[in-house]
């Protein structure tokens, strides 16, 4: 195998709701074609993004499946899942529990209890694969820092983090899914952990305990902070990665900014649609940082992106209805998996086509290389 196809990939899937988890499979499909699941060490993810990973893992024992096997038994058993139950209303039946109704206003603890009891996530962190490494991302409403869970301990850069092996993933990836209006955030006890820190550039190993100044923490949804989920791997600010060697991969499926502004003089929504305009240009920017990088290292990773024009079967541009498909948890017909999903596929033939998608020169046996 020459140096080319061994070289490692990082993947970035972006939030977005059950839109960005088919979207998301869409481009899965493409790569595991290619042969290269086997090729991602390190993922990040965000929302939508993470609860398709999660269930990913929860469908091949907590092993990241292989390209083969995602094609043959893991891609079928995902469509059919997410068109046979929907996570929001999974997410409000667990109020049936009286004792539960003290979450009505924290609706991520109720997503939790939904991917425990209907969906059978009982594991916690430490069953989660040691490759790839997987960052699933929130955010502390403490601070306004990127909060991220991984196998052994959780936390962000300003708080420090903490040994949780034993946090439950349903919990952390409903975190993960808790957008501000609609799942709201889920509450950690600060005090049940051991928090350790090292100043910036300090070397790892040199952790020194800290007692953070919270006793609770309030963790939203990734998107908050970085809907795209690229920040563990890529420098905005500076236009580079943050890590060697790597061919970094974002599957952006993020909705984009609806155009118009029609509201009501006292409308509510007025406040939303400037929200939602700060969130695009802060989003944008991270984009135009990651474009300007691949402009100028095109081998180095690839941009896949849900508004891209792409011509489904009936040769109509597919995007529009894809891009702008509510940011949702429902169950799905099984049509509009079918073109969510096929557009994602599309989406990554035509960035392939156009710019490359890890490097096409490269001969595999058998699994779409050219």
């Amino acid at each position: 195998m020459s140096e080319a196809s061994s070289m490692p990939i990082a993947l970035a899937l972006s939030g977005g709701g059950v839109r960005a988890m088919v979207f998301h499979l869409g481009v899965l499909r493409r790569l595991a074609e290619r042969g290269l699941l086997e090729h991602v060490t390190k993922v990040s993810t965000v929302s939508g993004g993470s609860l398709l990973v999660g269930l990913m893992l929860q469908e091949t024992e907590m092993a990241w499946p292989g390209s083969e096997q995602f094609l043959q038994r893991t891609l079928p058993a995902l469509r059919e899942k997410l068109c046979a139950t929907s996570l929001q209303w999974g997410a409000l039946r667990q109020l049936r529990n009286p004792l539960n109704v003290r979450y009505v206003l924290s609706r991520s603890n109720l997503l939790a209890l939904c991917l425990k009891n209907e969906w059978g996530i009982h594991r916690a962190l430490s069953a989660l694969p040691e490759s790839p490494e997987w960052s699933i991302n929130g955010t502390t409403a403490e601070n306004g820092k990127r909060f991220r869970f991984k196998r052994s301990d959780i936390g962000d850069y300003n708080l420090g983090y903490a040994g949780a092996s034993r946090f439950p993933l349903a919990s952390a990836l409903a975190v993960s899914a808790a957008f501000p209006g609609g799942f709201g955030p889920l509450r950690l006890d600060a005090k049940r952990f051991e928090w350790r820190k090292r100043p910036w550039d300090a070397p790892v190993g040199s952790e020194q305990p800290v007692k953070i100044e919270y006793e609770s923490l309030h963790l939203y949804d990734g998107g908050v902070y970085d809907n795209l989920g690229l920040e563990p791997f890529f420098d905005a600010g500076r236009q580079r990665p943050k890590l060697e060697g790597h061919y970094l991969i974002a599957s952006d499926a993020g909705a984009p900014l609806a155009k118009g502004f029609d509201h009501a003089q006292l409308s509510v929504f007025r406040l939303k649609r400037v929200a939602d305009i700060m969130s695009d240009q802060a989003r944008a920017l991270r984009v135009r940082g990651f474009a300007g990088y691949l402009r100028t290292t095109p081998s180095g990773g690839a941009y896949i992106y849900i508004d891209t024009p792409v011509r489904d079967s009936r040769g109509e541009d597919s995007a529009p209805y894809v891009a702008r498909f509510p940011t949702t948890l429902r169950r799905l017909q099984h049509s509009e998996f079918d073109r969510i999903f096929n557009h994602g596929y599309n989406v990554s033939l035509r960035v392939e086509r156009e710019y490359g998608l890890f490097d096409a020169g490269v001969s595999n046996s058998g699994k779409g290389w050219k």
